[in-house]
């Protein structure tokens, strides 16, 4: 087998991966995903040990343990050009050979959890709760770069979207889907629906300071988009680029979105914080439980 290019894998001096700071064997089968990287010590101090602590840029990592599982919280920063950098670097960690530069023979599959906030788009969802995405259209172009492998279902729910998007053109989306065995795992009684990934935090999302939008109708799409019974529920900037990329490199994800905006409803969450808390002791009791 042909070894990587050193431009292609980069390392550190020590052998870590470029950008996460991580070796071989310091991640977990089950990773944590959150933006903020000060939220990650709001993750790992619900663990029973922490035996890793490492951190490059807005890169910090902490494994540790509990309930007897081994988990991994990892911050991505914003937005899915980080994305791009930690999935196929927590891959890369996992199923080539550092040494070598040489894919594994046998391929390792991780739990991948998103957990961060979010915006709701529909008047019925209630701010302070959770909200699972079962699939999530991607506004950025991340996933256009990598080859995917639609169902026939994803294939006729983005065609759905285009079609109510045909108002602009410029607009050229993806779609991509939850982990079956991580929803089915973690979904059960949990409300869910099709998470909106956007490449900004105003206009893409359908914000206006003073910059004017190009897209004005972009919202009011959005919200009242329906296939077949399935609706857009939510908006953020990670998860379609995490789903995509976990499907083409064979990882399970999942992503909890902490609704802290109604943006229907124009109302923000009073207390973030305690809510975010809230849900991060929770998911946490569910993977000691379940995985």
């Amino acid at each position: 087998m042909t070894p990587i290019p050193e431009t292609d894998l980069i390392l550190n001096a020590d052998g870590s991966a470029y950008h996460l700071n991580l070796l071989p064997g310091d991640v977990a089968d089950t990773v944590i995903t959150v933006g903020d990287p000060d939220r990650v010590g709001e993750v790992s101090k619900y663990f029973d040990t922490v035996e890793l602590k490492k951190g490059k840029r807005e890169f910090i990592t902490h494994t540790g343990h509990m309930g007897g599982k081994r988990i991994t919280v990892l911050s991505t920063g914003i937005g899915t050009d980080n994305i791009d950098i930690v999935l196929n670097e927590l891959d890369a960690l996992v199923n080539i050979d550092f040494k070598t530069r040489t894919i594994n023979p046998n391929l390792h599959s991780l739990n991948i959890i998103r957990i961060g906030t979010s915006g709701a788009v529909q008047a019925d969802i209630a701010i302070d709760s959770v909200l699972l995405s079962s699939s999530a259209f991607g506004l950025d172009p991340l996933m256009h770069y990598y080859q995917q492998s639609l169902t026939d279902k994803e294939q006729n729910l983005l065609k759905a979207f285009k079609a109510a998007l045909s108002v602009d053109a410029q607009l050229s989306p993806y779609i991509a889907s939850a982990g079956n065995k991580l929803l089915a795992a973690l979904g059960n009684g949990e409300q869910q629906g099709i998470t909106i990934t956007a490449p900004g935090f105003y206009s893409p999302q359908g914000r206006q300071l003073r910059a004017v939008t190009a897209i004005p109708q972009l919202m009011e799409v959005i919200q009242q988009f329906n296939f077949e019974g399935q609706r857009i529920t939510n908006l953020e900037m990670e998860t379609a680029g995490i789903y995509g990329l976990a499907a083409s490199l064979g990882h399970q994800a999942l992503s909890y979105n902490v609704i802290l905006a109604n943006r229907a409803n124009r109302v923000f969450s009073k207390q973030p914080a305690k809510i975010m808390d809230h849900y991060i002791k929770q998911l946490l009791e569910k993977l000691v439980d379940i995985l």
